[in-house]
């Protein structure tokens, strides 16, 4: 009965190997998680900055081309006619 409330040393110091062999692992797979989530935001930061590049690109130039396209000639309207 003394065995069982208190195990022989040798199986202690396994059972807390084994414990602490499984935080280790633990600590492992949240580190690399982590890093892999930080790479992901700075993938999609990059992208962001990217398209938002490209739009105001497009934007200078479309806003260049309506600067220097030649005025529509104004088209006459046509009178409303009235019905009495």
């Amino acid at each position: 009965m003394a065995d069982e409330i208190n195990p022989p040393s040798g199986k202690r110091a396994a059972v807390r190997k084994n414990a602490q062999d499984h935080f280790a692992a633990t600590a492992r797979r949240d580190s690399e998680v982590r890093k892999e989530l930080e790479r992901q935001q700075a993938a999609t930061t990059a992208k962001i900055a990217k398209l938002r590049d490209l739009r105001l690109a497009k934007e200078e130039a479309d806003r260049l081309a309506a600067a220097n396209a030649p005025a529509r000639p104004a088209t006459p309207r046509k009178a409303k006619k009235i019905k009495a």
